[in-house]
């Protein structure tokens, strides 16, 4: 199988592709249209803000490319949130697969922003390796609005989207690299997808 991670010129890159090594694959992180375009599946991975990630994708001319992929795609954290419209980090337009928007969290009693820690699930969506009751690692300062392609989500202050499908898309808000058996159980049935 031909995995590829898109270089976005940030984020968890390495983490993502330690994650999928564990499974036997060697994923190529590649900045390149077509590269991007041949893979079997595609990892759109992020740490960092939105604008600057925007940025290096539109740079790279990877905007037509990302929005024509066919097969499945996988978008975490960062890459997860570029899947929307925009985002409200740096008024940033996204690439538009998911309808709706990114807005900052605000912090609570309790629940400081950014989220950084584990947080239960609540999972709708029976095909994505993840169980009611989960608990999964989020490190981030904004989130997606809910939106009708919610497969499961979480609570910090509001409902986050935790996991979003739509089509061949995937996006998960958390980060499954680092989410012990429960993040390995979702990356397996997205590689057997």
């Amino acid at each position: 199988m031909k995995l590829a991670i898109v270089d976005v010129g940030c984020g968890n890159i390495g983490s993502v592709a330690i994650a999928f090594e564990r499974f036997g694959l060697s994923p190529v992180v590649s900045g390149d249209p077509a590269t991007i375009a041949s893979a079997d599946k595609v990892i759109l991975p992020g740490v960092g803000a939105a604008g600057y990630a925007m940025a290096q994708i539109e740079a790279r001319g990877l905007i037509p490319t990302l929005r024509a992929l066919k097969q499945p795609v996988l978008g975490i954290c960062l890459g997860m949130q570029l899947l929307f419209d925009r985002s409200e980090e740096d008024e940033t337009e996204c690439l538009g697969i998911v309808a709706g928007s990114v807005r900052k969290l605000a912090p609570q009693p309790g629940m400081p922003v950014p989220h950084m820690g584990w947080s239960r699930l609540t999972v709708s969506d029976g095909r994505l390796g993840l169980e009611d009751g989960d608990y999964v690692y989020f490190a981030h300062g904004f989130a997606c609005d809910p939106v009708p392609e919610m497969a499961a989500s979480a609570q910090y202050g509001r409902e986050i989207p935790a996991v979003v499908r739509r089509g061949n898309w995937l996006g998960a808000q958390f980060h499954p690299e680092r989410s012990g058996e429960a993040g390995a159980r979702f990356l397996r049935a997205f590689l057997e997808s």
